[in-house]
């Protein structure tokens, strides 16, 4: 999940909350213009202590979970490749 889903999900609970934007800045402490740049995809990076204070005053919580995709590390990154140098060299050789 990426700052665009989070500050979607961020306006969509607000609204359903009949919130405006300076009354969930004001009660999560930012100013309406960093939340409104959150909610519409503009905000790369808003800092953990920040988003956490919006989420809790909208009810919501931030969760850590296993990726779902795979992201080998560089050491996965060079067995792989070297498991694969060595199929072709003996496919080269069988002919």
């Amino acid at each position: 999940m990426d700052m665009s889903e989070i500050g979607a999900i961020i306006r969509e609970r607000r609204q359903s909350r009949a919130l405006t934007q300076a009354d969930l800045a004001r009660k999560g402490g930012v100013s309406r213009a960093t939340l409104s740049a959150l909610e519409n995809g503009q905000l790369a990076e808003l800092g953990i202590s920040r988003l956490s204070r919006l989420l809790e005053v909208l009810g919501l919580t931030l969760q850590v979970a296993q990726a779902e995709i795979f992201r080998p590390t560089l050491d996965e990154l060079n067995a792989m490749n070297n498991e694969k140098a060595k199929t072709r060299s003996r496919e080269r050789y069988r002919g």
